[in-house]
């Protein structure tokens, strides 16, 4: 840094960039000297929020960090998630425009100077890099799936947004900190989707503008945009929806919950027709149930809490455990009610519900805790 740029990096930041990151050691530098070429002439700082990444990118930003005061990281052990990397990344910035930036080079950074102005300049409070207006593209989304996936949650978010925003899934964004404040209590902080929270908190009053944004291929690392996000996003759709009276992460309990129904139902379905009394199907499919819910739990609801290797299996069993005490719930009450009402599948769904019931009571206070 020399001249203009080393006086600006001198000023306490007038832009604070957060980069929600995991697995993305590759792309800290790069990333870090494309921000010192977009920027030029603007006081700017980086802010790269880890979720403890095994390839070491935290002490990547670390070694950065030593010999630019621009940059910094926030290393989360024990927590993951995009949006509340983000929520963190905010508050631990005092700069009066705060802008979003994935860690993975295809955001254009060059797009920065012209959101800073639209803010700065008071003709916005929100400026998204719209991969959907005239100058922007998707072409590095990598394939016709993952087109299809970005797509089809663009087009759910605008049935529901109060305004036209042609790119509500870009995660490319900048937005006056003192707004981004005040909608704090509002935001959800669940999945990927930071940007769709924000604008659906905010309502009409919110002004929204766009800028053309070239969304590149991954030159690096890995895609984390997969179906499980997408499930996340509709989440927490039905969470604003709900105006966070029914919490997210209940909302996906019971959805797990209800497809445990469906597989009890399915497999003690399969073993009476195997030719398995009523006892020992109910039984087989509760089994069948606990091991769906296990996995559905840990891939999607608890996903910022994900238990791998050694604390997956234990945390299996001691879920597998607690929940056989629900398991013979479910067996007693489900043949209570075959000997009243004589009806299989009734008596088989009024079992596994009580199941589910106790299956959430053990997850959150006994494996993900």
């Amino acid at each position: 840094m020399a001249g203009e740029d080393a006086r600006a990096a001198s000023l306490p930041a007038h832009l604070s960039i957060v980069v929600p990151c995991y697995k993305e050691a590759a792309n800290v530098r790069p990333l870090v000297a494309a921000l010192d070429t977009a920027l030029v002439g603007l006081s700017w700082e980086v802010i790269f929020v880890d979720d403890n990444s095994p390839d070491g990118t935290a002490g990547v930003v670390r070694d950065v960090a030593s010999v630019d005061p621009r940059v910094r990281v926030i290393q989360r052990v024990g927590r993951r998630g995009l949006s509340s990397a983000v929520i963190e990344g905010f508050l631990s910035s005092s700069a009066s425009i705060v802008a979003v930036l994935d860690g993975d080079l295809q955001h254009d950074e060059s797009a920065l100077p012209a959101m800073v102005r639209l803010i700065a300049h008071d003709q916005a409070d929100l400026v998204v890099a719209s991969r959907h207006v005239e100058g922007g593209t998707n072409a590095g989304l990598a394939n016709a799936w993952r087109r299809w996936l970005s797509n089809s949650g663009i087009r759910a978010a605008q049935a529901l947004l109060p305004y036209p925003l042609s790119d509500p899934m870009s995660g490319f964004f900048a937005i006056r900190r003192d707004l981004f404040q005040s909608l704090l209590p509002k935001l959800s902080g669940a999945g990927f989707k930071i940007l769709l929270d924000l604008a659906m908190s905010a309502g009409r009053d919110m002004r929204v503008a766009e800028v053309p944004a070239v969304f590149r291929p991954r030159l690096a690392g890995e895609s984390k945009l997969d179906v499980v996000v997408l499930l996340q996003f509709a989440m927490m759709i039905v969470d604003k929806l709900c105006r966070g009276y029914v919490p997210t992460r209940f909302v996906a309990f019971g959805v797990v919950g209800l497809i445990g129904v469906a597989v009890n139902l399915g497999i003690s379905t399969a073993a009476r027709i195997a030719g398995f009394g009523f006892s020992k199907a109910q039984t087989v499919g509760t089994i069948a149930a606990i091991f769906a819910d296990f996995w559905l739990n840990n891939t999607l609801t608890y996903r910022d809490r994900r238990l791998r290797g050694v604390r997956m299996w234990g945390g299996l069993v001691v879920f597998t455990l607690a929940c056989s005490l629900g398991g013979i719930a479910n067996i007693g009450v489900a043949r209570m009610a075959y000997a009243t009402f004589h009806h299989w599948d009734r008596s088989s769904a009024v079992g596994a519900v009580i199941g589910v019931v106790w299956n959430y009571a053990i997850a959150s206070t006994l494996v993900w805790r």
